[in-house]
């Protein structure tokens, strides 16, 4: 199979942030696609739907088809587009650069993101009865504590340019943008971060990031 000129769908939801990485993912590769909107809270959560849980047992967003593979997990989607379509890379040509950028990718992927995304709030809200304010305490200060940690490793390394890695966009920024963009969702002060505030300048420059964004979806509401 000719997978290059297979046709391209993502699964996405405006708000998600791991779809979110996805979409700048295929933007800066170039890739054409098409967006099929997945809304996480209406009727139920149209992720739980009997049709798109054939496609993603895990009943989460993104998904991609990619001619007549179906791939799942933000992360993997975004390795699996760098291998197949070279140009431009989302990682280092060196093993130690490929390191340092997936463990600045995963810092936000697998330590940030998923103590604060939807399935976990709705099971604070629907099964524990958090209040609000304490759920959003649980939200900020996660953000914070690898806000923290990301802010010091990146103003510590030479490797560090204009974006988290060098002065090309790889797969850390993917990952970054989304996040900043959830923590000023829960108020989160950036201050403190301004490497991180400079990076996300330096990719929102780019129309790739741009495109991405959340209110350019077809599905964004207001």
């Amino acid at each position: 199979m000719n997978t290059s000129a297979d046709r391209i769908e993502l699964f996405s939801y405006w708000r998600s942030s791991a779809a979110y990485r996805v979409r700048i993912g295929l933007n800066l590769k170039g890739l054409e696609h098409t967006i099929t909107p997945v809304h996480l809270v209406r009727d139920g959560g149209q992720q739980h739907s009997a049709g798109y849980a054939a496609l993603n047992p895990q009943e989460l967003v993104p998904t991609l088809v990619h001619g007549e593979r179906v791939l799942h997990q933000s992360m993997a989607i975004l390795e699996y587009l760098d291998e197949v379509f070279l140009e431009p890379p989302l990682l280092p040509d060196d093993a130690a650069g490929r390191a340092r950028v997936r463990a600045l990718a995963q810092l936000v992927a697998c330590d940030i993101h998923p103590l604060n995304n939807l399935r976990v709030l709705q099971f604070f809200d629907d099964t524990w009865n958090v209040p609000q304010a304490e759920r959003d305490d649980w939200i900020c200060h996660w953000m914070r504590v690898g806000f923290d940690a990301m802010e010091r490793l990146l103003v510590e390394s030479v490797d560090t340019g204009r974006f988290c890695h060098g002065d090309s966009p790889t797969l850390a920024d993917c990952c970054l943008v989304p996040q900043l963009f959830n923590a000023r969702r829960f108020h989160v002060d950036l201050a403190p971060y301004p490497t991180l505030v400079r990076i996300e300048e330096a990719c929102a420059a780019l129309p790739a990031f741009e495109a991405a964004r959340p209110e350019n979806q077809v599905d964004w509401v207001a």
